[in-house]
């Protein structure tokens, strides 16, 4: 009932917007169709249709929908129901993402993921603001190949904490938000990386935590409250944060130049979050000439794939249609706030086919604004 799948109007709005139906070239697939299918009971189906597994969760249909009809929450509950059947997507990377995921939930697990921190960031045991760099430090390591800002988002996040007077505490034991696990049905996994989590965030008595993740942000504001417990304290995500510091005065950034870029709207900061205008707005503070491409703000289109599952030629071509559009704003790079854009972009490019003629700079804006201090 939380869904609301019952006031479908099957009018087919959702299935005009939807991403993986638009290249899904198995078997026709849309939203309406699959609510249809949960409706008339025929579970199997569901879980057999090639976009159960490959939804993106993007919210782009649900908030296009007239009736309301939260797709992603279904989708999201639908998996859980088929995780008991023991159904699951197909998972990318030979699983060791998800792997890593699962081996946080071990409360005696003892990590090595503070190497990141430089004797130049300031730091504290006990401050009231707490960074939360998420798997930052496991992408780097994991994604080296792709030459991404994985620990350089964290420094860039510490760097601007101190500029602003903040020594931030940061968690040694910190583990995974479990953002993926909760999307893709592993509530179990979830729920113990959110159970860790909040003993450790309550353990430090701080009363503020800023993340530069998107999927950090929206776990931590909003589905650790609502499904596990509340920890009480504010959530933000670097951008809001710096972006209010700058209309107080509290923060002048350097504009040094009126280079041209587009920016990327993530879907967790963007349609989960509602976080648009404050990315931009340091955009313009840092005196770029934002381009901005032909969807934009809640009409974005999605990197292409969410929870390491299901990621094959479909959100290839979900991916290279963005960066065409990109391309046509006539900029030579693209701003994000998300790391896993970065991520799954920059894969993108490494398709020989496309003879880097689709090789934009692909940067976080938690470095650039780092690069304006």
């Amino acid at each position: 009932q939380h869904c609301r799948a019952w006031y479908c109007q099957e009018c087919g709005k959702c299935s005009a917007v939807c991403p993986i139906t638009r290249w899904e070239t198995r078997s026709y697939s849309s939203p309406r169709l699959l609510v249809e299918k949960a409706i008339d009971g025929q579970p199997e189906q569901i879980m057999q249709d090639p976009l159960f597994w490959s939804c993106l969760t993007c919210q782009r249909c649900s908030l296009l929908c007239p009736s309301d009809v939260y797709f992603s929450e279904f989708i999201q509950q639908a998996r859980t129901l088929a995780r008991g059947c023991e159904q699951t997507g197909e998972c990318t990377h030979g699983a060791v993402i998800q792997n890593w995921s699962k081996m946080m939930t071990d409360p005696g697990m003892e990590q090595q993921r503070l190497d990141w921190i430089t004797p130049e960031l300031q730091l504290s045991d006990d401050s009231e603001v707490i960074y939360f760099s998420g798997c930052l430090p496991y992408y780097d390591a994991f994604f080296k190949h792709l030459d991404i800002e994985g620990v350089d988002i964290a420094r860039a996040a510490v760097k601007i904490l101190n500029h602003l007077g903040i020594a931030p505490q940061v968690m040694a034991n910190e583990r995974c938000c479990g953002h993926d696990q909760l999307w893709e049905g592993d509530m179990q996994t979830f729920q113990a990386l959110a159970k860790l989590n909040l003993e450790h965030l309550s353990a430090t008595g701080a009363k503020m935590i800023i993340t530069t993740c998107p999927e950090c942000a929206l776990m931590l504001s909003r589905e650790y409250p609502q499904r596990v417990a509340d920890h009480g304290m504010a959530v933000y995500h670097l951008t809001q944060y710096v972006a209010q510091a700058v209309a107080d005065g509290n923060l002048v950034l350097a504009a040094k130049n009126q280079n041209r870029v587009t920016y990327q709207d993530p879907c967790r900061l963007g349609r989960y979050l509602g976080i648009y205008d404050e990315p931009r707005m340091l955009l313009a503070a840092l005196g770029l000439d934002l381009r901005e491409m032909e969807r934009v703000r809640s009409a974005s289109l999605c990197c292409g794939t969410t929870g390491w599952t299901s990621c094959g030629q479909i959100s290839k071509n979900i991916q290279i249609e963005r960066l065409q559009e990109a391309s046509r704003t006539g900029v030579s790079r693209m701003i994000t706030a998300c790391v896993k854009c970065q991520i799954h972009f920059r894969c993108a490019q490494q398709d020989p086919l496309l003879e880097n003629k689709l090789n934009l700079q692909i940067q976080d804006l938690t470095t650039l604004i780092a690069s304006h201090l």
